[in-house]
């Protein structure tokens, strides 16, 4: 049965996350609404990470299997025509039959924003964490090199989880700014529930000065959550690529 590949972008304001729930809006049940409709079957549609509420996506990854003969460029029409403006198909390609969004991803790249000024935001309201205090970017820049590597990020990881391997490999974390606007890129292998968030929370604090950036090393021994920084809010928090087997190395694209 063919595998369909689907390149998203949402807007997860309005959403309680990606994975289906009861009584709540989710981007896995919009999505699974429009391939009904599209294919008038009932088909589960995996995606390639569990974005949270409030969380959004301009890369993350779905697919689907389906016997139906539409090409590429028909799935993105239609699937579009049945999707709500926050949702949007900006790609579908047909997989080998092993391909899994999930599975098959051999790293993922985030970006969590930040609006670093006394005056709170407006317009990027719901899409940034709006930090009023000066903050120094350059002991983040020092926080997070001590995190990059392979390491158990038990203290970055929210409980209850249902993962039981707690290592990542992080291959890239940096904080970068343009004025009052902070951006802080992670690229990693897997990332555990609210990692990022938890990581994004920690440097926040050491770029306030309430936590030196060698506390980072102590963090990781603890694994324990109670040991690093507060989870930032979900509305900073972009899923901006996943990438596969065959994917640009992620220092020819961060």
């Amino acid at each position: 049965m063919p595998v369909i590949k689907l390149t998203l972008e949402y807007d997860g304001s309005a959403y309680s996350g990606w994975q289906r729930q009861p009584d709540r809006p989710t981007i896995q049940e919009a999505l699974e609404t429009a391939v009904e409709r599209v294919t008038q079957t009932k088909v589960p549609v995996i995606g390639a990470g569990r974005t949270d509420a409030g969380v959004h996506a301009l890369g993350q990854v779905a697919s689907f299997r389906v016997e139906r003969n539409l090409t590429p460029r028909d799935w993105v029409r239609a699937l579009n025509a049945h999707l709500p403006d926050t949702i949007a198909v900006l790609a579908a390609e047909l997989m080998p039959d092993t391909f899994h969004a999930r599975y098959s991803a051999t790293g993922k790249l985030y970006e969590y924003r930040i609006l670093n000024r006394p005056e709170r935001p407006a317009v990027e309201r719901l899409y940034c964490w709006h930090v009023h205090k000066p903050l120094n970017d350059t002991e983040m820049n020092h926080a997070a090199s001590l995190l990059i590597g392979k390491h158990d990020f038990s203290s970055f990881q929210t409980q209850p989880t249902d993962n039981e391997d707690p290592v990542c490999h992080l291959r890239h974390l940096a904080v970068t700014r343009e004025g009052p606007r902070l951006k802080i890129e992670a690229y990693a292998d897997r990332f555990l529930k609210q990692m990022v968030r938890s990581i994004a929370g920690t440097l926040v604090e050491v770029g306030l000065g309430k936590r030196p950036p060698e506390a980072i090393r102590s963090m990781l021994d603890a694994h324990d959550r109670s040991s690093a920084g507060k989870t930032a809010p979900p509305r900073g928090l972009f899923l901006v690529r996943v990438d596969y087997e065959g994917s640009l190395r992620p220092e020819e694209t961060v």
